[in-house]
C-alpha cells in the first residue's frame, strides 16, 4: 500500500463522506442535469467560490436553461445576467456558449461526447477557449466518470505539506497520484474532494 493511498484512507476515515456540494459531484448515479451542472460549474468556478457558483446554477435552473442545448440558444446578455453571481460573467458567458456549442455541434449531447475515449475527450476540451487542464479534468472526472485525477491549488498544497513531491507541476502531480492509487473513478473523485475539504479546514 503506497503512502498516497494510505493518505486517502486516512482522509476518508476522518471525513467519512465528502460533504456539501461534493455529494452531488461524487455520487455514482447522475442525472443529465447533474452532469450539465458539473460541466457548467467547472467554468463558473474559475476565480470565485462555490457558493457564488451555486447561485448562478440556481438562476440557470430557474430559467430552465440548465442544459448544453439551452445554453447554446440563450441570448448572451440573458446568460450574463443569470450567471452574474459567479463573477467575470461576460467572459464566462462566452466560454460557456463556446463549450456548449462545441458539444452540440459535434456530438449533439453530453452523453455522446463522453462515449469517446478519455484522451480524445480531453484533447477536444483543451482546445476550447477558457478550458485548461484543471477545468477539463474536472469535467471528465466528475461529469464523464473518466479515470483522471484533478490537480488544483488544494492538491498542490496537500502534496507540499505531506512531502509527496518537490515537483508541483500539473502533469507530474497527476501522474504521481494516478500511479499510487487504484485506477478507480470513485477513489479519484472522493480523494480529490477530501483534499479540498482538508485544505479548506486547515
Amino acid at each position: 500500500m503506497t503512502k498516497i493511498y494510505k493518505l486517502y484512507l486516512s482522509l476518508l476515515k476522518k471525513y467519512q463522506e465528502p460533504q456539501e456540494f461534493w455529494q452531488r459531484w461524487c455520487k455514482t448515479e447522475k442525472t443529465g442535469q447533474d452532469r450539465t451542472a458539473i460541466v457548467l460549474g467547472a467554468i463558473l468556478t474559475q476565480r470565485t467560490n462555490w457558493r457564488n457558483v451555486e447561485l448562478a446554477l440556481k438562476n440557470l435552473k430557474k430559467a430552465k436553461a440548465l442544459s448544453v442545448e439551452k445554453v447554446c440558444r440563450i441570448n448572451r446578455r440573458s446568460l450574463e445576467k443569470l450567471i452574474k453571481p459567479a463573477g467575470f460573467y461576460r467572459q464566462k458567458a462566452k466560454r460557456l456558449i463556446g463549450l456548449c456549442r462545441f458539444i452540440v455541434k459535434n456530438h449533439k449531447t453530453l452523453e455522446k461526447f463522453f462515449t469517446q475515449s478519455l484522451p480524445t475527450c480531453r484533447e477536444q476540451l483543451l482546445v476550447l477557449k477558457g478550458v485548461g487542464p484543471e477545468t477539463a479534468d474536472s469535467i471528465l472526472l466528475y461529469a464523464g466518470h473518466k479515470p483522471i485525477f484533478v490537480i488544483d491549488e488544494y492538491t498542490r498544497r496537500f502534496a507540499k505539506k505531506r512531502h509527496l513531491s518537490d515537483n508541483l507541476s500539473y502533469d507530474y502531480l497527476q501522474q504521481l497520484f494516478q500511479k499510487n492509487l487504484p485506477r478507480n473513478v470513485k477513489i479519484y473523485q472522493d480523494f480529490h474532494a477530501l483534499i479540498v475539504l482538508e485544505g479548506k479546514g486547515s
